[in-house]
């Protein structure tokens, strides 16, 4: 690893590696559960240092990482692969398009590269239990690799979260206690166990480590496409922790020397869940007000790092577009039809943002190059495609019975 220090992405004040945990001590004061965070720190590298060592031809990709490998568990996540997809390009106008496939990922979720690094951090603290509140995908997670690691897991989801994940749960030996309410009501619960009872808070952004986890999806993009940045990143987009953890990926590489442009991050909520869409556009915080959707891993009331995820946004001169439940589930479908990557709704939600946006007015230009992010694998919810589709009734065990 490279020595780090952590700096507040509101005002700016940098602190040493152990002098804080969570959110920067005076931003952090305004904090309430129910608005989104403020004082979510970054750690900030010696740029000077990564630049130097870094070799394209033996990548060492610790010199990004924030805990040290002896910390790591030995659970492998991440190097999911990366798919070429050449008949959608050509259909979208586009000059490559690509699938980072992280339902791959262990537990079959983007979040294993999160959970990973927190329980690292929680080793390296001498902490035996992680906290964590989620709608499924970070908690199946975290138990995964909890379990790997010999640590305790406690997890709040909403009662509402799908049955594959809670299996995954609970058979990872994770305690999980169901909350009535949302995710933003089992975050609130998650904060306040943590403050008084102790434990190591894993909640997106509220921990810093959770958006350098997520950052490796980055860094990995970068290299799967020949070590070239991507004229675009489709990311679909809840509480905004991933999309901010691809920002800060490349705007390390770019601090770093290694590349001189940032890709534009196009961030594609569903279209009730859509608190972030609406600031990017308005520059107005609001709550979603009725955050239901197929897309449950993408269900969010209360962004968590709604700030954040508005920034990397603009900083990158992308842009947010929202898209129904109807164009959510033909994206799964077409994608796993089309490519063989059977994702689950919420990551087919950045495909279905592609397709939107190429048939509008600010579609990419011919030529571009595209990255959809598929974040989680559709077996985490196979309730959802079922609503859409029907199995074949089954038939006697003679040729004749087949259809014509």
């Amino acid at each position: 690893m490279t020595p780090f220090s952590y700096r507040c992405t509101d005002c700016g004040r940098t602190y040493s590696r152990d002098e804080v945990r969570y959110l920067c001590p005076e931003c952090g004061k305004s904090y309430r559960p129910g608005i989104p965070l403020t004082g979510v720190l970054e750690a900030v590298f010696d740029y000077d240092a990564i630049g130097a060592a870094f070799d394209q031809a033996r990548p060492d990709w610790n010199l990004f990482c924030p805990v040290e490998t002896a910390f790591h568990p030995p659970l492998p996540v991440g190097n999911t692969p990366m798919a070429r997809v050449d008949r959608l390009a050509a259909e979208l106008g586009l000059g490559e398009l690509w699938v980072k496939n992280d339902g791959l990922n262990p537990s079959g979720s983007l979040k294993d590269r999160a959970s990973f690094l927190v329980a690292a951090e929680a080793r390296r603290l001498g902490i035996d239990l992680i906290v964590a509140a989620s709608t499924g995908n970070a908690a199946s997670a975290l138990a995964a690799v909890c379990a790997s690691a010999g640590l305790k897991a406690l997890i709040f989801v909403p009662e509402k979260a799908p049955k594959a994940k809670l299996v995954q749960m609970v058979l990872y030996g994770a305690t999980v206690v169901p909350v009535k309410g949302t995710y933003d009501d089992a975050f609130r619960l998650s904060l306040e166990y943590t403050e008084k009872r102790g434990g190591l808070n894993r909640n997106t952004a509220y921990h810093p480590l959770t958006i350098e986890g997520k950052k490796t999806a980055g860094l990995e993009i970068w290299a799967q496409a020949g070590f070239r940045v991507p004229d675009a990143i489709f990311v679909s987009v809840g509480d905004g922790v991933i999309i901010g953890g691809v920002h800060k990926a490349f705007v390390d590489l770019r601090r770093a020397g290694l590349i001189d442009r940032l890709p534009r991050l196009i961030g594609v909520q569903a279209e009730s869940s859509d608190a972030i869409h609406r600031y990017v556009e308005t520059g107005v915080y609001a709550d979603a007000a009725n955050p239901t959707t197929r897309a449950d891993s993408i269900s969010v009331t209360c962004p968590s790092n709604a700030h954040g995820a508005r920034r990397a946004v603009q900083e990158s001169g992308g842009l947010t577009l929202t898209v129904t439940d109807d164009e959510i589930l033909s994206a799964q479908a077409a994608l796993a039809a089309r490519t063989g990557i059977f994702t689950e709704p919420a990551g087919a939600t950045a495909y279905a943002g592609l397709v939107k946006l190429q048939a509008g007015a600010k579609a990419l230009p011919s030529g571009a190059r595209a990255v959809i992010l598929a974040t989680g694998n559709g077996l985490k919810d196979v309730e959802a495609p079922l609503s859409r589709i029907s199995i074949p009734p089954a038939i006697e065990p003679r040729l004749e019975s087949l259809p014509r």
